[in-house]
């Protein structure tokens, strides 16, 4: 497999963020969730740049940007979203959020005002209540976590990312995932990331789902552990007009399991006139 290599680079506040840009046509932007990276969006961004000009990037303190101490809550990959934006030169957009990059994009779009043609949700952290036992315990325990020792902290990760998924991850995909979160920063940015995790960024975003107006379709694996399908269900009767559609035989990582089912619907989705 040819490494997934972001060759642009963004300064935010003194800390970098890496993103890439690929294929022509209207401008559709990819944000991706937690603990995952832009890697994991390679399948759909190889298809999309075949219509749509696809802008991706690692979210701040994840993949390929930068991993220094700091804030890389759902707080502030917002700011870092809308300056990319800004950067990229894009006003109205297809935005396209799995997980946390739902989140990440219904912010953007609820509490900064940000204007997007159509937006694609991908099993989004987005309805509360959210976070797994296993976030619950590194809250409390970040410190403990972040000094395990190397080959017990890939354990863990490497065990933790498989269940988002409802079939077995190939060792190549596997090494794509956990590669960003080894190494002594990776390792300390792998439980920061998750100790910043809170519902009350979600929160904000939730109490405005009902002023949405623009076209959106929720994709949902129905096998989610993580994430329930009931989640995506609620989400679609928040907000307005929105549609759900459910992939079978898939998990919370629906992104890695059934890429050219998602294709098909987000394709079926962008071809629909507004009024459709």
């Amino acid at each position: 497999m040819t490494p997934w290599k972001l060759t642009e680079t963004f300064d935010f506040q003194g800390r970098t963020v890496s993103y890439g840009m690929v294929g022509n046509g209207p401008p559709l932007v990819c944000v991706h969730g937690t603990p995952w990276s832009s890697f994991n969006l390679r399948h759909l961004i190889g298809k999309l740049s075949e219509q749509y000009r696809v802008y991706f990037y690692d979210l701040l303190g994840y993949g390929q940007s930068s991993k220094m101490p700091g804030d890389v809550s759902l707080g502030i990959q917002n700011e870092v979203l809308i300056q990319l934006l800004d950067h990229w030169g894009l006003d109205n957009p297809v935005i396209l959020g799995h997980d946390f990059g739902g989140a990440t994009s219904l912010r953007t779009h609820l509490l900064n005002g940000r204007r997007f043609e159509k937006m694609i949700l991908i099993d989004p952290v987005a309805v509360a209540p959210w976070g797994s036992p296993f976030f619950r315990h590194v809250n409390t325990y970040e410190s403990a976590f972040s000094g395990v020792p190397d080959y017990i902290h890939e354990a863990i990760v490497r065990a933790y990312v498989q269940t988002a998924a409802c079939r077995k991850l190939d060792d190549e995909t596997l090494d794509g995932i956990i590669s960003p979160w080894t190494g002594e920063e990776g390792k300390s940015a792998f439980y920061r990331q998750i100790a910043q995790a809170d519902q009350r960024y979600t929160d904000e975003a939730q109490a405005l789902y009902s002023e949405i107006t623009i076209p959106v379709l929720i994709l949902w694996g129905r096998e989610d552990s993580w994430i329930p399908l009931a989640r995506g269900q609620e989400l679609r009767n928040l907000i307005p007009g929105s549609t759900l559609r459910v992939i079978d035989d898939a998990g919370h990582l629906v992104i890695e399991e059934k890429p050219h089912e998602l294709f098909d619907e987000m394709i079926t989705f962008l071809n629909a006139s507004p009024t459709a």
